[in-house]
């Protein structure tokens, strides 16, 4: 079965580093598993160790989810993409092919607007976005999303949530007044008990009547939600 991309280059760039990111995998319970030994016991925020952990991993959304994010976004037309949480850009490269697929033909102008904390991270994002050819349609803005994202403008066709739960109420208060009518939000891992008290400020704002979402998880491993602007 061809894959959704249809772009031979591309594909082989991310198999390859998803490929890494799988290897990596491995890595991150035993980390944690020893920060709980140690006595750790609040995982809610991100401290200096976790940075330390997390600066050369890739973390990749998985396939089937960035498979599922790239036909959303060609099923919306989305041209304006935000995504908190890029890492090595692994989602991003989908977002971005789904933005230059959308506008082909004289579709007009796209962009994704990605953010990154680690600078090594989007460094490494950077040289792969050139490598892949999509570097023109993604504007990647490194430090504390609460102040790369401050000026955004819309409207807001998709974003995606793949961020530590810390940062996903900061970072939907501030793209939830550009977003349109119909536009879709996805947020990765939102199953697990860990993470529904971590996410617990974010569903309080998309369960809020008057922010116009609607939710609902979808069943991919860790749960995924995926939430539309109504009204």
């Amino acid at each position: 079965m061809p894959s959704v991309l249809n772009d031979p280059k591309l594909e082989a760039l991310i198999g390859r580093l998803q490929a890494l990111s799988k290897a990596q995998e491995p890595e991150t319970p035993a980390y944690f598993q020893g920060r709980a030994a140690a006595g750790r016991t609040d995982f809610s925020f991100m401290d200096a160790g976790d940075h330390a952990h997390f600066a050369d991993k890739l973390v990749a959304l998985e396939t089937e989810k960035a498979e599922f994010c790239y036909g959303v976004c060609r099923a919306i037309g989305a041209r304006r993409i935000v995504e908190l949480g890029t890492s090595f850009g692994v989602s991003t490269l989908y977002l971005a092919a789904a933005v230059r697929d959308n506008c082909r033909g004289g579709g007009g102008q796209g962009v994704v607007i990605g953010t990154e904390h680690e600078p090594r991270k989007a460094a490494a994002a950077r040289a792969n976005f050139a490598e892949a050819g999509l570097a023109d349609w993604i504007d990647l803005r490194e430090g504390d999303l609460r102040q790369t994202l401050k000026d955004l403008t819309g409207p807001i066709d998709f974003a995606l949530f793949d961020i530590w739960t810390e940062m996903a109420r900061p970072g939907l208060e501030l793209i939830a007044r550009r977003l349109r009518v119909g536009s879709v939000i996805c947020a990765d891992n939102t199953a697990s008990p860990r993470a529904k008290v971590g996410y617990g400020d974010f569903f309080a704002f998309i369960n809020d009547p008057a922010n116009g979402l609607r939710t609902m998880t979808l069943p991919f491993e860790g749960g995924f939600e995926f939430t539309v602007k109504v009204s």
